[in-house]
């Protein structure tokens, strides 16, 4: 992933599931970070993840990851 690097924004890291999952979560995916920069939904509660860098990830209803989430300022 270019381009990105973290910044002095709080950053938690979170379970996530298909209901849960959001666009700038980032997963980390065979070593390498991955921000979420798209999602589809699909049928029986699955969805499709579009990473920045062009990769997909289909996630079934019942998938658990654990990614980064940034946290935002109000």
């Amino acid at each position: 992933m270019r381009g990105w690097a973290p910044s002095g924004a709080l950053a938690i890291n979170v379970e996530i599931t298909s209901i849960s999952v959001q666009r700038g979560d980032v997963i980390q995916l065979g070593g390498q970070p991955c921000r979420v920069a798209d999602l589809i939904q699909l049928p029986a509660g699955a969805k499709r993840l579009v990473f920045e860098s062009g990769e997909l990830l289909t996630m079934q209803a019942r998938t658990r990851l654990v990614a980064l989430r940034m946290m935002r300022k109000w």
